[in-house]
């Protein structure tokens, strides 16, 4: 990790592929990850952490499946939004949008339980920014 500052437009800037988070630096256990995000990404779920979002540009709509039933919230450029441990999920950005993830490191973001992963998610537990 840095010990300098780091430019979220420079982060951002250093890759192309959608889906694909960098971690931009940790905080303790968590990491703090950018990504580039368009069209679906897939259902699932973190069972044993929280997933925070904050949408840096674009919008981003998050579905949900709570015991309630299914709702989507939308989050535009500068809103934030906490999806609860456990909470099936599915994040799309039909426009397309740059997002800022915090989340345990080592979390993966196809989750614990998911559907099937189809080739344009990455299913990874982040990748070293190289700026």
């Amino acid at each position: 990790m840095s010990n300098e500052p780091i430019p979220l437009s420079k982060a951002l800037a250093s890759f192309d592929a959608l889906w694909s988070p960098r971690i931009v630096t940790r905080v303790n256990d968590y990491d703090v990850r950018v990504a580039k995000v368009e069209g679906e990404h897939i259902w699932h779920v973190h069972d044993d952490t929280d997933e925070f979002f904050l949408v840096l540009d674009g919008e981003l709509h998050i579905s949900l499946r709570e015991a309630s039933g299914e709702r989507t919230v939308l989050l535009p450029q500068g809103a934030v939004f906490t999806v609860p441990r456990g909470t099936e999920h599915k994040p799309y950005a039909p426009s397309g949008a740059a997002i800022l993830m915090f989340e345990r490191a080592g979390t993966s973001t196809v989750g614990d339980r998911h559907d099937e992963i189809p080739d344009h998610v990455d299913a990874t537990i982040g990748h070293a920014l190289n700026t």
